[in-house]
C-alpha cells in the first residue's frame, strides 16, 4: 500500500484535536478512534498495542472519579503514561518517518523527522483526565504577552551572539510538512504537558513562580538528548511560554506562540543548529 494513505492516520489525529479545541470532545474521541483504526489497518500499530492503550484510557476515564485521597497515585500513573508514550517506550507502535537527514540551508546541521502516532495521544490522555487542560479562560493580558514575546524572541538572536546559531533565510520544500506535524502534533503534545497539565498543577500548588520555574525546568530537561546547551535555550523559552499561557489562560495561545517561534527558527537561522 503506498506510504500516503499513512498520512490519514495524522489528518485524523489532526482533526480530533480540532474537535478538541473547539470543545467537540465526543467527536474529538470519535476522530480519535477512527485514527488508531486506520493505523491497525495500516500495520502502523499492533492489536495488542492498541487493547493496551484503550485500557489505558478506561484507566484514566475511572481516576477521574476516585477519590480525592487517590489522587498523588492517580497523577503518577498519568505522568508515568505520558513520559512512556513522550519517550516512544510503549511497544507496538511504528511512527512514520517523513524526512531523514535533511538539511534547511547550507549552514544548518542534518535532521529527521517522524510523525508520530505515541506522542499526541499524550494531549488526549490529559484531556480526558484533567479538565482545566484547555485553560481557564482569563482576562487576556496584551501589554504582558508583548513583552513576553520580545523576550521569548530575544532567545534566538541571543543563540547567534553565542554561536549556536547563524541567520540563514530559507523556505525548504517541505515546510508545508513541518507546520502540520510541529503545530498539530510537536507543540500541542509538548504545551499540553508542560502548561496545560504540569504547569497549571504546580501553580495551584505552590503559586505561579514555582509553577512556571518547574515546569519550565522539566521542559528543559525534556531536551537533554541535545545537550546542555539546548537544556537551558529550553528552560528559558519555556519560561515564556509559561508567561504566555499565565497572562492568556489558553493553551491555543501558548500552542500559536511555541510554533511560532519554531517556524521563525527555521526559516531565518540554521535549523536546528548551525554546522560548527
Amino acid at each position: 500500500m503506498p506510504l500516503y494513505h499513512d498520512y490519514l492516520i495524522w489528518l485524523g489525529l489532526g482533526i480530533a484535536i480540532c474537535f478538541a479545541f473547539n470543545n467537540e470532545k465526543n467527536l474529538s474521541l470519535i476522530a480519535l478512534g477512527c485514527s488508531l483504526i486506520v493505523a491497525i489497518l495500516l500495520e502502523r500499530l499492533t492489536t495488542i498495542s492498541a487493547l493496551s492503550l484503550g485500557a489505558a484510557f478506561l484507566v484514566t476515564w475511572r481516576l477521574t472519579r476516585l477519590p480525592q485521597r487517590y489522587n498523588i497515585v492517580a497523577h503518577a500513573f498519568i505522568i508515568l503514561l505520558c513520559v512512556a508514550l513522550f519517550t516512544h517506550s510503549v511497544p507496538g507502535i511504528q511512527n512514520f518517518l517523513v524526512l531523514d537527514q535533511v538539511t534547511s540551508g547550507p549552514q544548518s546541521t542534518s535532521f529527521s523527522m517522524y510523525l508520530n502516532l505515541d506522542k499526541p495521544l499524550v494531549f488526549f490522555i490529559l484531556l480526558l483526565f484533567y479538565p482545566s487542560l484547555l485553560g481557564k479562560r482569563g482576562q487576556i493580558h496584551f501589554q504582558a504577552i508583548t513583552y513576553t514575546s520580545c523576550y521569548l524572541f530575544s532567545l534566538l538572536f541571543i543563540a547567534v551572539f553565542l554561536g549556536a546559531l547563524r541567520f540563514e533565510l530559507s523556505f525548504p520544500s517541505w515546510w508545508w510538512l513541518f507546520i502540520f506535524n510541529n503545530l498539530f502534533f510537536t507543540c500541542v503534545a509538548e504545551e499540553s504537558l508542560f502548561r496545560g497539565y504540569l504547569q497549571q498543577l504546580l501553580c495551584d500548588k505552590w503559586g505561579i513562580n514555582a509553577g512556571i520555574g518547574i515546569a519550565a525546568t522539566l521542559f528543559g530537561l525534556a531536551h537533554i538528548s541535545g545537550g546542555l546547551l539546548l537544556v537551558i535555550f529550553a528552560t528559558l523559552a519555556g519560561i515564556g511560554y509559561g508567561l504566555i499561557f499565565h497572562w492568556t489562560q489558553r493553551l491555543w495561545a501558548v500552542i500559536f506562540a511555541h510554533f511560532t517561534f519554531n517556524f521563525i527558527h527555521l526559516v531565518f537561522f540554521t535549523y536546528p543548529l548551525t554546522l560548527n
